[in-house]
C-alpha cells in the first residue's frame, strides 16, 4: 500500500469527476438547476439567477448530465 504517514489521496472527495466516492454532487448539482429555474419563472430572469445558472450549467456539462433528461 506504501507509506502509511502520507496524505491517503484514495479517499479524497473527487472534485472533478462523478463516481462512487464523489457523493451526491451530481443529485445536488440537478437539484439546485431544477430550483433554479423555479425560481426564474417566478421572479424572471435576474442578473443573479442567470449568473447562478452559468455555474450550474458548468457543472451539469462537466459531470456529462443531458438536460434534455432532466
Amino acid at each position: 500500500m506504501g507509506v502509511s504517514n502520507k496524505r491517503p489521496r484514495y479517499l479524497n472527495y473527487s472534485v472533478n469527476k462523478k463516481g462512487p466516492k464523489s457523493g451526491g454532487k451530481v443529485a445536488n448539482a440537478i437539484k439546485h438547476y431544477k430550483k433554479l429555474q423555479a425560481r426564474a419563472s417566478f421572479e424572471g430572469e435576474t442578473l443573479w439567477i442567470k449568473n447562478a445558472m452559468t455555474f450550474v450549467l458548468a457543472k451539469l456539462r462537466k459531470y456529462s448530465v443531458n438536460l434534455n433528461k432532466i
